[in-house]
């Protein structure tokens, strides 16, 4: 049921870590890596964490970040690419350790993205695994971003919202193949939306950093947010909101002005 009221909605970026970011403003000059999260805390109160997605987390690792952060800040963690994208028969082995290592950041988990490939279509074997994976990880908030339109149907929509598992929301270009973006909610909890830049011609490339070179005209932001996050804000108690689009520092400055916006 809709809400009279525009829920909260939080607004970061999909990494952080960006030596690019120092020379294009966001980050002053001379900063070290150890020091960007203290710095980009102060713009933002939530960061999406991309490193989990390369490498399996390590709680120590996890511990020394969280130093580094207000207490209040929150974190939204990938899972990592050897149970999503390079999965084998030790896959639920590789959920033990992600369930391990993340553990020091619960206090601050905003929620797992599990991130699927374009290649993972709704076939039987895959809506098998995806079931499986869910209940590996239950306990923690989940949610799921798919990349084939073929996931796109009422009855994934209904198991997602059984399960309490927040379908991702994805603004990217018009790619044949690609799921679409929609403003639905399977979790009254949370929503979750990726801002991926609209360079078609970057993301038939595959090329990473042509791929998500885009920057929102402030237009497009507001176009966006009458169309989808106005409905998505009627429907749930929380949002989180990451931009994607990280070269030359274009998603802190498309961030910010969403945040700005929604302050007005």
């Amino acid at each position: 049921m809709a809400r009279e009221t525009l829920c909260p909605v939080l607004v970061g970026t999909s990494g952080y870590s960006y030596t690019e970011w120092v020379d294009s403003g966001f980050y002053p000059q001379g900063t070290r890596t150890p020091e960007m999260l203290y710095i980009y805390a102060r713009s933002f109160p939530i960061v999406e964490l991309n490193y989990t997605w390369y490498q399996m987390v390590r709680a120590e690792a996890i511990s020394r970040m969280i130093s580094r952060a207000p207490e209040e800040f929150l974190f939204a963690a990938k899972l990592t690419r050897t149970v999503t994208h390079e999965r084998d028969r030790n896959w639920q082995q590789e959920v033990k350790k992600y369930r391990k290592g993340i553990r020091p950041l619960q206090g601050q988990l905003a929620v797992i993205l599990i991130q699927l490939p374009g290649s993972f279509d709704w076939s039987r074997c895959n809506r098998y695994y995806l079931a499986h994976l869910l209940d590996t990880l239950h306990g923690f908030p989940l949610a799921v971003e798919f990349r084939h339109v073929s996931w796109a149907r009422d009855s994934v929509f209904a198991e997602l919202e059984k399960r309490h598992v927040t379908l991702v929301t994805v603004d990217a270009p018009p790619v044949r193949g690609l799921f679409p973006c929609l403003d639905v909610v399977t979790n009254p909890d949370l929503f979750f939306v990726r801002f991926h830049g609209r360079n078609l011609q970057g993301w038939q490339s595959e090329n990473i950093q042509k791929k998500f070179d885009y920057c929102y005209a402030d237009e497009e932001l507001q176009q966006w947010n009458e169309q989808y996050l106005k409905p998505l804000r009627r429907n749930a108690e929380r949002g989180v909101v990451f931009f994607n689009n990280h070269v030359r520092a274009q998603a802190p400055a498309n961030g910010k002005f969403l945040q700005e916006m929604l302050l007005q």
